[in-house]
């Protein structure tokens, strides 16, 4: 089925959770009474991103009372939003909710950390074990928490799973200079995003933050990309922004009977492959 997805291009502030509960609220407010289907956050929406020593500070329970409200909110329109999770064995996790019907759909934990250049998140967070799609209104989605998208494997895990719309969270920094002098990260997300959408025939929502902390800036650019690969709607760079965008099932269609890359994609031959490779490097 068609939907609208509307993709709130935030400036959390760091270690606010009232704060930025907030401002959360009044996005999802705002996209309920325009009658948006599914509102997207980025990374860590609730909390910020460099927390650091913070990192326990700002954790909160899936069941938590501080979620009630989007819960109770998520009556009206899906949500998909990052927060920082504790476990009940006071781990803490990178971690994403999807909302709908007053009820938490899925949950997924971040599974590749980033420790290169600007990131040391291996050192406050634990890594999420587990990829998996899950039921919606909308279809099968899968929750991708920013490098995770880096990670080939993940998309790939969650399309072989049955998704056919990827969203990805993402807390990404702006980060080096292009030949044509834009923005680095900027150009290396928007190839990732459509490459990804189109040898998946999946459709990708893609929230990215901005504003700055600790002098770094995030540089947002979020986006609605079709499974062709072409972008529906994409947010300003560097500004808030709330970007609007029509999901159609139609252009899903068109795209898998034009180029049917999952339809023709082998599991058993991947599967075998691994299992080789595996084999092999264990006798290393």
């Amino acid at each position: 089925m068609d939907f609208t997805v509307a993709l709130a291009q935030i400036k959390p502030k760091l270690g606010c959770l009232a704060d930025n509960g907030e401002m959360i609220c009044a996005a999802v407010e705002r996209g309920i009474s325009e009658g948006i289907d599914l509102i997207v956050f980025p990374e860590l929406a609730l909390t910020g991103y460099f927390l650091r020593d913070l990192v326990p500070e700002v954790a909160l329970r899936a069941d938590s009372p501080q979620l009630a409200r989007l819960l109770d909110l998520s009556r009206h329109i899906d949500i998909a939003v990052g927060f920082v999770e504790a476990s009940p064995d006071y781990r803490f996790f990178n971690s994403a909710l999807y909302l709908s019907m007053g009820e938490i759909r899925h949950l997924h934990r971040k599974v590749y950390l980033p420790t290169y250049g600007l990131f040391d998140e291996q050192r406050y967070f634990a890594r999420g074990e587990s990829i998996r799609a899950f039921d919606t209104r909308f279809g099968r989605m899968g929750l991708l928490i920013c490098e995770d998208m880096w990670h080939l494997s993940v998309p790939y895990i969650l399309a072989m799973d049955g998704t056919t719309t990827l969203i990805c969270l993402s807390s990404s920094p702006g980060r080096g200079i292009s030949e044509d002098e834009s923005l680095g990260s900027t150009v290396a997300w928007q190839k990732l995003t459509s490459t990804t959408a189109m040898f998946l025939n999946c459709r990708i929502l893609y929230c990215n933050r901005v504003g700055y902390e600790d002098g770094v800036n995030f540089w947002g650019g979020s986006e609605v990309v079709a499974p062709s690969g072409s972008v529906v709607a994409r947010g300003n760079i560097l500004l808030e922004d709330y970007v609007v965008g029509l999901v159609e099932e139609g252009a899903l269609r068109r795209e898998r009977i034009f180029s049917p890359m999952m339809r023709d994609e082998s599991l058993s031959i991947t599967m075998k492959e691994l299992r080789r490779i595996e084999t092999e490097r264990n006798r290393l």
